[in-house]
């Protein structure tokens, strides 16, 4: 019944299109709503938001989102600081949106959201390309990702009554696939926003090589986020093969991922391997996957804001060599980052112990 009522809630949300004439970051339409923690409203003002953003391939698309204000008044000088807040995986299934799940309480970030909230920053929280909205969600992918974490940030200096500034602060806090989006709207910020005051950018457990990601996953216990990552690739790159090379479990698996939430999509196939799907061999090295992946590998440029970089040491989804390998290459190319690892914490402590530590991070830089 819930998941059902929370598909509904979802189909709601989108009454407007994006418009390939307006700007990304515009605002298509904004609703007040009320936020859950547990069954108790949350103290502060909020607004679903649908905007105008840009696909992985350039082209103009509609995202939603949530923003949320505190009640009280902003009083230390200058603008109420912003954090544009990246989910980790939440699924690909409509239903799992975080604004569904803030508007019915049962939201897993909630924590870190408070942690913001109690600071008197403001916080929105994208839903992401097809998470809630049409289409399918491109999960895994950081170039639609990261458009749609700055997006979040310019549509909501423009919602009526929140009170923001667009000259105001702006932090980006994501891990595991919101740090990957938080990654990727770093690198992206000086040429896709460079209006918006990004002042830091915090990103945990980042899945910076996808290649790398899936050598430690495949065959792994929790194999399902890679069928999960590949269906957001062939939604995101209608080039890369993908439904034409399932098999018949791999199109059941498929049909069960694209509409699963976190553990259903992380348990999907435990210790699988990518070849029990496909009818061809060795399919994650075709010239035409390798060319996306490489499109979306982190590292390469130089984030213009300051970075904060952490992760657990025993990692077992993202390894942490991926990690050092991203903080290295950043640094070779002239980034200013904080790099914090966190000894003998796996990939949910990581966030656990890590997340409050990068959030009082981007605190300072307010």
């Amino acid at each position: 019944m819930l998941r059902r009522l929370l598909v509904a809630v979802a189909l709601l949300f989108v009454t407007a299109a994006p418009s390939a004439h307006a700007d990304p970051g515009v605002l298509l339409e904004q609703r007040p709503t009320t936020v859950f923690v547990g069954p108790f409203p949350a103290p502060v003002k909020a607004w679903h938001l649908l905007y105008r953003s840009t696909s992985a391939t350039g082209e103009p698309n509609a995202v939603s989102g949530t923003l949320l204000v505190p009640a009280t008044p902003w009083l230390r000088g200058g603008p109420r600081p912003l954090i544009s807040y990246a989910v980790g995986t939440h699924g690909l299934g409509d239903q799992c949106a975080p604004s569904n799940l803030l508007a019915h309480g049962i939201e897993n970030e909630s924590a870190l959201l408070a942690q913001a909230l109690s600071q008197g920053w403001a916080v929105v929280v994208t839903d992401y390309e097809g998470l809630g909205t049409p289409g399918t969600h491109t999960y895994a992918v950081g170039r639609s990702e990261g458009r749609a974490v700055l997006d979040a940030a310019r549509a909501a200096s423009r919602v009526t009554g929140a009170g923001l500034s667009p000259a105001g602060p702006v932090g980006v806090f994501g891990y595991s696939q919101g740090g990957q989006a938080a990654a990727w709207a770093a690198e992206l910020q000086a040429t896709y926003a460079p209006s918006l005051n990004v002042v830091g950018v915090a990103a945990g457990g980042v899945p910076a090589d996808l290649n790398a990601v899936f050598a430690s996953n495949d065959g792994g216990a929790a194999f399902g986020l890679v069928l999960g990552a590949a269906t957001g690739y062939a939604a995101a790159y209608p080039d890369v093969p993908f439904a034409s090379i399932l098999n018949d479990r791999g199109r059941e698996a498929v049909a069960r991922v694209s509409k699963a939430c976190t553990v259903e999509l992380g348990a999907a196939a435990p210790f699988a391997h990518l070849q029990d799907f496909v009818t061809v061999p060795d399919p994650i090295h075709e010239p035409r996957w390798q060319a996306r992946l490489a499109e979306n590998y982190l590292g390469t440029t130089a984030p213009k804001p300051p970075v904060y970089l952490y992760h657990g040491t025993l990692d077992e989804l993202i390894p942490f060599s991926v990690g050092t390998a991203l903080r290295d290459r950043w640094k070779a190319v002239g980034a200013k980052v904080t790099w914090q690892e966190f000894p003998l914490l796996e990939h949910i402590g990581g966030v656990s112990i890590g997340g409050p530590a990068a959030m009082t991070w981007l605190g300072t830089k307010f």
